[in-house]
């Protein structure tokens, strides 16, 4: 009985309680071994282990008091109006107004009040501001929802974070205490707060104000550029030490500014694989040269990893051993049973409109072949009479390799990325038996929050602009020319706990991409599966806001542009369609098996 359960009756008081206090009488409750989630009425909290430790007990208040409060003081269409484009500003907007709906309840309640704050310093603990001993290592969105929460409730900052805020406190109150006065008066007022808090990101020049969408998405290649002279990089590098981050100043960021330090980069980075310096910075500029191939062809791109000694591209086989591959690849097919067979519906429906596009058409009134059935009554009154048969002729169907680019980052974990796999296979299953190859790439990195590249940062005494500060892992589970039914069980390893870590997708596009331009076939499509925007949190902590974002912007520009790969994408929950001209976003992951199906076949009628 539930009764003799705990855990069902600590579930059963949770779902009371959010109910209660979202005043939303279909809230579900559940809870999980993975990252605790809150999507709309469906709420997943951590689980706690049998015996109820106070503190885990703690955990699971925490977040779903947290998601019930989101849930009624939370309007997702105000939010969506004012967040912002740019990467860090997007998260600290995100989390100042998750410090608001929490405010309101700590504020009405004492029993939420407490669950909130023992919640927090656990989460506290594993967060990087804990850990921040300089201003460049605090994340900005834990810093300045920690003193809005202090602004909003009174409660002091958490010990655990106290000197990590402190390093930012004098920096963030100089540009944006006003700012912060402000949100209190509007706490009850989403608009008005999320006006306020806009104003906050641009006293902090975290984000670029009220340019409008088309100005800030177009790459910067142009007029970027002008921004940007010798005062400025001069300024720039006087100031290094007064400034909290480097990503205060995104307007400063460009091909040139993205480093501070632009010139030796494009100089020495690019112009001499070009074998021109391309001064012009401009689309369409960069010579061809009949004798050398696309993929020697690279874009100007302000950006530079610090070190790519230990980036590492490994096939899905050797991260793990054939054992747990094939104990992962049955908790695979084991999670989503139910789905696997809507998914091959789908698939089916895929291969019979490319099966017919590859042989559709008849060429009729021929002296032999298949008897027309139109010209039967011509037959049989004049059996004679010539040209009455039809001949089956194949359309040009151009030889084809498809790309599956999945992103491998945490914010992946669960769900989406069972789903992705599962639909990943059965494509490649269902390309495979129309004669088009099929290759399935995965991008993450192999550390949270930095690895060895960023050791070897703070070993060499931490050199300013420094670029990508992490260790890339770019991850094979299946080769172009590798059948479908050897590499099945490698899908399984995106089950595997501790994988997903985060994305840094610039670099991971033109990884995919260059590999797609080594392929001989004719045509080639590059399909990129995501649910957010490029986030590493050591990078960003010492670039720009941007920086990630921007190199992403431009890679996909190249290639859309310049390339001769076919690029679409498919978001989870994230807005894709700003950054990829060919995209569509889905909000259930459940509809990305029939979404893939759809965009491919889109594609190849389009062709066809």
């Amino acid at each position: 009985m539930a009764d003799d359960n705990p855990l069902d009756n600590l579930k059963a008081a949770l779902a009371g309680a959010a109910r209660a206090m979202s005043r939303e009488f279909e809230v579900e409750l559940a809870f999980t071994a993975d990252a605790p989630v809150s999507n709309g009425r469906h709420i997943k909290v951590p689980m706690p282990s049998r015996n109820l430790p106070p503190d885990q007990v703690a955990e699971a208040r925490g977040f779903a008091d947290a998601a019930a409060l989101n849930l009624r003081h939370h309007d997702d269409a105000i939010h969506a109006a004012r967040q912002p484009r740019e990467t860090v500003a997007r998260a600290v907007f995100d989390a100042v107004e998750k410090a608001r709906c929490e405010a309101l309840g700590a504020r009405a309640y004492a029993g939420v009040k407490d669950n909130l704050a023992e919640a927090l310093e656990l989460r506290l603990k594993s967060d990087p501001i804990s850990k921040a001993r300089n201003r460049d290592e605090v994340p900005l969105a834990s810093a300045l929802a920690l003193m809005v929460r202090e602004r909003l409730t009174g409660e002091a900052v958490p010990a655990v974070a106290r000197d990590g805020v402190d390093l930012v406190r004098e920096w963030v109150e100089d540009k944006g205490g006003a700012d912060l006065d402000g949100l209190e008066m509007l706490l009850d007022d989403q608009q008005g707060f999320a006006e306020m808090a806009t104003r906050l990101l641009e006293d902090l020049d975290l984000t670029e104000g009220d340019m409008t969408p088309d100005d800030a998405d177009d790459g910067g290649d142009e007029d970027e550029g002008e921004d940007e002279d010798g005062d400025t990089d001069d300024q720039d590098e006087g100031d290094a030490g007064a400034e909290s981050q480097s990503e205060a100043r995104p307007e400063a960021s460009d091909e040139e500014g993205e480093d501070g330090e632009g010139d030796p980069l494009d100089d020495d980075e690019f112009g001499e694989m070009d074998g021109d310096p391309m001064d012009e910075g401009e689309e369409g500029m960069l010579p061809v040269r009949p004798n050398r191939p696309f993929s020697e062809l690279p874009p100007k791109f302000a950006y530079k990893p610090y070190t790519e000694q230990y980036d590492e591209t490994i096939a899905a086989t050797e991260l793990c051993d054939e054992e747990e591959l094939t104990r992962l690849r049955s908790y695979l097919d084991q999670q989503l049973v139910h789905l696997q067979s809507a998914v091959t519906k789908l698939a089916n429906r895929l291969q019979r409109r490319l099966m017919a596009q590859q042989t559709r058409s008849w060429d009729f009134d021929q002296e032999e072949g298949l008897l027309d059935a139109a010209r039967l009554s011509r037959v049989v009154t004049n059996p004679t009479h010539s040209l009455s048969y039809k001949v089956e002729t194949d359309t040009e169907f151009r030889d084809t390799v498809v790309t599956l680019l999945i992103d491998n980052s945490g914010s992946m974990r669960g769900r989406p990325i069972s789903i992705a796999a599962i639909s990943a296979d059965i494509m490649a299953r269902t390309l495979e038996r129309v004669g088009v190859k099929t290759e399935i790439l995965g991008f993450t990195t192999r550390a949270w929050k930095g690895g060895q590249a960023r050791e070897k940062w703070l070993a060499e005494e931490r050199p300013a602009h420094p670029g990508r500060l992490n260790d890339l892992r770019h991850i094979i589970y299946k080769r172009a020319d590798e059948p479908w039914r050897r590499a099945r069980k490698s899908l399984g390893l995106m089950m595997r706990e501790g994988l997903l870590k985060e994305n840094i997708d610039g670099e991971a596009l033109l990884w995919a991409h260059n590999r797609l331009i080594g392929r001989p076939e004719e045509r080639r499509i590059l399909m990129v599966i995501s649910d957010g925007a490029p986030v590493d949190d050591s990078t960003l902590s010492v670039n720009s806001g941007t920086y990630l974002e921007r190199h992403l912007r431009q890679v996909i520009a190249w290639i859309e542009n310049r390339s001769p790969v076919e690029l679409v994408a498919i978001g989870i929950g994230h807005d894709v369609t700003r950054y990829y001209e060919r995209a569509v976003t889905i909000m259930d992951a459940d509809q990305l098996g029939g979404t893939m199906v759809e965009q491919l076949a889109g594609l190849f009628d389009e062709k066809n």
